[in-house]
């Protein structure tokens, strides 16, 4: 909540936000050498998505690796891609139009226009971890986690849930056809040869987060 601001602030966050995609495109193709073919996601910020060199950049990172686009997934923040970010737009759409993945992060926390979310040319939503936490009290999480699934699917968009932490929780995101779920009931943050292990142990469909 701290770290990211202050590169935002002091203009880093472009540099840092190159080398994590660097790192991420690179380890991606070595477990796809290695045969562990795995998608790895990674956020992107509001300043990478408007500056206009930023897709031919990746372009080139993806080159340098030789590794295909489509084994990475863009993320960017529902407030980033819903505000004023007519550039940015034009960024998710050059993107997409490069092979690559792209979802709206944290969904549910913003103020989202549906004729906006319509326009966006992203492939998935992911629901906020907060919500999916709330899904086993009493209360109004979940049939706000079904309408928002039955939003994602409606507009042909895959849905991920967040913070999947206990068996309550998946078998409930299960049962409202949540097609990807992710958390620490899979998997704790872990080193990219630990995860390599766990690849190799044959735990199928994961997606790797790298921020």
């Amino acid at each position: 909540t701290v770290f990211i601001p202050m590169l935002e602030e002091t203009g880093l966050i472009s540099q840092v936000g190159e080398w994590v995609l660097r790192t991420a495109v690179e380890q991606s193709q070595r477990w796809q050498l290695a045969g562990l073919p795995t998608v790895i996601a990674v956020n992107v910020s509001t300043q990478q998505l408007m500056d206009r060199e930023f897709g031919s950049r990746l372009q080139g990172i993806l080159k340098d690796a030789g590794l295909a686009p489509e084994w990475i997934e863009l993320e960017v923040t529902e407030s980033d891609a819903l505000n004023d970010l007519n550039d940015g737009i034009a960024t998710l759409r050059e993107l997409r139009d490069l092979g690559l993945q792209t979802a709206i992060d944290d969904f549910g926390t913003g103020h989202s226009s549906l004729v906006r979310l319509r326009e966006l040319p992203v492939g998935a939503l992911k629901i906020d971890r907060s919500f999916v936490a709330g899904i086993e009290n009493e209360g109004d999480d979940a049939e706000i986690v079904a309408g928002v699934i039955a939003l994602g699917h409606a507009l042909k968009l895959m849905v991920i849930a967040e913070g999947v932490e206990t068996m309550a929780q998946l078998t409930t995101l299960e049962a409202l056809g949540c097609d990807v779920l992710q958390g620490f009931l899979f998997a704790q943050p872990l080193p990219a040869a630990e995860a390599g292990e766990l690849l190799r142990n044959g735990i199928q469909g994961i997606r790797w987060s790298a921020a």
